[in-house]
């Protein structure tokens, strides 16, 4: 089943995606780019909030492919309580050396690598990315303006990058300026989440604030069995 990934960066947003039957809560700031960073103490006050009511993940930033740097950012976000810590990769020189670098922290960590799909990403990236010990995979937009993700990627591309996770035995994902009309063409690809901000807020301004009328209309569009949970005893 796929769940529904929406994303907050507040207390308040977290309370109505909770309210709203969001399966995973992620923690970002949107005002900084596509994976713009909460600071670590607002996501530990979110997380101790949330009570573990829902699994929460949270991005590190949009960060250069520097394997210290990577890793720095990772332990500190780790020790927020987040359940997963999502990481950017770009592709770019240094990719390959951060993933290896990231591997050695999977066994205390649950890692989530993003792919971007409108910088041309390396599905062969995903088999190193299984092998490093990471827990899953999503396929997102750097580009916030550059269109939703199922105008960037054909629906072959989309299936092998959800196969490639599967195989690996990886917790996969899209995400990417998703709109209500997207939902049931990704829906038949079965990706373990759908990530919606855009969607969530009022005017579709992905910077705006989260909208309960937009969170309970994206979530009547998704069967709400909800993915798999995190193992209880997976956290940091």
């Amino acid at each position: 089943m796929t769940g529904m990934l929406a994303s907050v960066c507040s207390q308040e947003e977290a309370d109505l995606a909770l309210a709203g039957g969001a399966d995973l809560i992620d923690l970002k700031d949107p005002a900084h780019g596509a994976l713009g960073a909460l600071p670590e103490p607002r996501v530990r006050t979110i997380v101790d909030h949330l009570r573990r009511r829902r699994p929460v993940s949270a991005t590190v930033g949009d960060l250069p492919m520097d394997p210290a740097t990577l890793v720095a950012r990772v332990r500190r976000m780790a020790v927020t309580g987040v359940d997963y810590v999502k990481v950017g990769l770009t592709g770019e020189p240094g990719t390959e050396a951060s993933i290896e670098a990231l591997g050695r922290l999977a066994a205390g960590v649950r890692l989530v690598a993003v792919l971007f799909a409108d910088r041309a990403p390396d599905l062969g990236l995903v088999a190193r990315i299984g092998a490093a010990g990471f827990t899953g995979v999503m396929l997102d937009t750097a580009d916030k303006h550059a269109g939703a993700l199922p105008g960037l990627v054909s629906r072959r591309k989309l299936q092998a990058f959800l196969a490639l996770g599967r195989n690996l035995g990886l917790v996969t994902g899209l995400a990417g300026s998703l709109r209500e009309a997207d939902v049931p063409e990704l829906l038949a690809l079965e990706p373990h989440y759908l990530g919606f901000r855009r969607a969530l807020c009022g005017g579709a301004n992905r910077a705006g604030r989260l909208d309960p009328g937009a969170l309970e209309r994206v979530r009547g569009m998704i069967p709400a069995a909800g993915a798999e949970p995190p193992a209880a005893d997976a956290r940091p």
